[in-house]
């Protein structure tokens, strides 16, 4: 498999979103009070270590196997559950909120890279990220909505 230029410097930076990710998960999973929401983060930097993995993976001229990641995705969310609590934490609302922030970033700059690549497997194992960057947003805004810490109106 050959990687154009632009698809290559999209990667690097793909790459770099990644590795921020995985240091504010870890950085974050040791500052938040809640021990449940210490797990979530813990969780979702270990998803971002393998997001890292799979664009390593692409970069070395590999293509990864979407169907296995899903397979092993969906084994993930079945072995995942959330207690709700009214509990708020401003600390905690913060690093919600900045690790809220980075996702929407984060899946945005996918969208860009998807319509940029050639190869199909290619595109669909970034639209694989994609839409696990989206569910971290949404674990993450639900944890916030069930503890006060976000309210829609």
């Amino acid at each position: 498999m050959h990687l154009t230029q632009k698809e290559r410097y999209l990667l690097e930076d793909q790459k770099s979103h990644e590795e921020l990710c995985i240091k504010k998960y870890s950085n974050y999973a040791n500052q938040a009070k809640d021990p449940q929401l210490k797990q979530l983060f813990t969780q979702l930097g270990n998803q971002e270590q393998q997001h890292l993995n799979t664009i390593n993976q692409i970069m070395n001229g590999q293509v990864p196997n979407v169907n296995q990641q899903q397979q092993q995705d969906m084994q993930n969310q079945q072995n995942q559950s959330m207690s709700q609590s009214g509990m708020k934490n401003q600390n905690d609302a913060d690093l919600c909120t900045d690790l809220l922030t980075t996702e929407k970033y984060v899946s945005a700059t996918y969208n860009t890279a998807i319509f940029e690549f050639t190869d199909t497997n290619i595109r669909k194992a970034l639209n694989h990220i994609q839409k696990e960057e989206q569910e971290h947003g949404e674990k993450i805004f639900n944890y916030m909505q069930s503890h006060g810490m976000y309210n829609v109106q």
